[in-house]
């Protein structure tokens, strides 16, 4: 049975990181690793304050059913990225998700380790039954997480999302299964 994601935010220990809410602190460091060319060539978002104040704010309410979705922080506590699960389909139990880094703190695992804690929660506490990972396939870092993470992968999609520089991009597809991290009883 799936389940929608709790009306207020989740914290979770992701063993080095922390997933946790946008904080107003945050502003200043969410703003610079948007401005990354990686992560805006792959992941665009916010580009001024008020713009930076509505995405955390729309990360931060999980009153619908639509997402999960919370920043990454590092052990100082410092914003160091971002994981979502979207898309969220109870129909199908299933949900995409989706993760950055910033340049400050890339090489050090930690978006493997959100993106195994964002997957353990949406097959424990949320009841889904599969995730669905896409990513570019000029991106081979997001390639590397992916698999890292235990996601398997499943096929590439030809020209199958236009991204920030208006161009059709093929794209891998990687998918895992409650089943695949999650022990049966």
């Amino acid at each position: 049975m799936v389940h929608a994601p709790a009306a207020q935010l989740v914290p979770v220990d992701a063993g080095g990181v922390t997933l946790r809410e946008y904080r107003p602190d945050d502003q200043a460091d969410l703003l610079a690793a948007l401005a990354d060319h990686e992560i805006a060539r792959w992941n665009p978002g916010p580009t001024g304050p008020h713009a930076a104040e509505e995405f955390m704010r729309s990360r931060n309410d999980w009153s619908g059913t639509d997402h999960a979705s919370w920043a990454v922080a590092d052990a100082s506590d410092r914003l160091v990225g971002s994981v979502s699960l979207h898309e969220i389909d109870a129909d199908q139990a299933d949900a995409e998700i989706g993760y950055w880094i910033a340049p400050w703190a890339r090489q050090r695992g930690h978006a493997t380790r959100a993106v195994i804690a964002a997957s353990r929660f949406a097959f424990t506490r949320l009841g889904l039954h599969r995730l669905y990972l896409y990513h570019a396939v000029d991106n081979p870092h997001s390639c590397a997480v992916a698999c890292a993470a235990g996601f398997v992968h499943e096929g590439t999609l030809r020209q199958s999302y236009r991204y920030a520089d208006g161009l059709y991009h093929d794209e891998h597809l990687h998918g895992l299964l409650a089943a695949d991290i999650v022990p049966s009883h």
